[in-house]
């Protein structure tokens, strides 16, 4: 029980790495507010809150964090899963309202969701805070450019809030996920792909370890990265990707 009785904001709940990544805290006896933009069919208990909430309104983050404490009493952790793709998009085609949305969901969300959750964590003297980006921010694919910015915010953020809360115990790091077996992985592809296709010859083929990553390899280094056994790692970036950033 390496998460007993902490209390975690998680984003993006209702995804393929989300909904592992809530079992999995469960498992280790956390209390989750399970947040997404719909949360129809996930069952409330007395260790699970599921939330509905747009992330990129100040409002709605703020009425989560707000429920979510009130309901466990404290804000131990927020775990930020919740993003978007970017199909493969020459960067002349690439709107300004494109650009904007990926950027407003991968990075702005971050931002409102850690300046929220920080006022708790200080009052309690400890915290941890876990974005997850994607190593495409360290090999990048043509064609995601949006996408790949956003998650090198993710980053540099995250670094720059690790820096900026150690004073208060309070950890920020990031996991940047290799291609995963998850319903994002297809959005990745061009219009016309065939994303089963692409799958085994694009993606799989490109993770030296031979096989996508699975939800379950990202919700343990989740796991890790929340408990105790880290508590001297701050402003790391952990690869969970096969090799793929090599």
């Amino acid at each position: 029980m390496r998460l007993q009785d902490e209390v975690f904001v998680v984003t993006g709940a209702q995804g393929g790495m989300g909904k592992e990544t809530v079992k999995r805290f469960l498992e280790e006896g956390a209390y989750v507010a399970a947040v997404d933009l719909n949360v129809d069919g996930a069952e409330k208990t007395d260790r699970l809150l599921p939330i509905a909430g747009d992330l990129t309104k100040e409002e709605d983050v703020a009425r989560i964090f707000s429920e979510a404490n009130e309901a466990f009493g404290k804000i131990s952790g927020l775990v930020n899963i919740a993003g978007i793709a970017q199909s493969a998009t020459p960067i002349e085609e690439v709107s300004l309202g494109d650009w904007e949305k990926i950027m407003s969901v991968n990075a702005t969300s971050l931002f409102l969701t850690s300046r929220e959750a920080v006022p708790y964590m200080k009052k309690q003297g400890e915290g941890v805070i876990v974005n997850i980006a994607s190593v495409s921010m360290v090999r990048p694919r043509p064609g995601l450019n949006a996408y790949i910015a956003s998650k090198g915010a993710a980053v540099s953020f995250s670094q720059a809030l690790a820096i900026e809360l150690a004073e208060y115990g309070i950890r920020v790091n990031v996991v940047n996920p290799g291609p995963a077996d998850t319903g994002m992985l297809g959005q990745f592809t061009s219009k016309d792909a065939d994303i089963e296709t692409t799958k085994d010859t694009v993606f799989k083929k490109s993770v030296p370890l031979g096989r996508l990553i699975q939800p379950i390899d990202i919700a343990n280094s989740l796991v890790y990265l929340c408990s105790k056994e880290s508590a001297i790692v701050t402003g790391s970036v952990l690869n969970v990707d096969g090799g793929r950033g090599i």
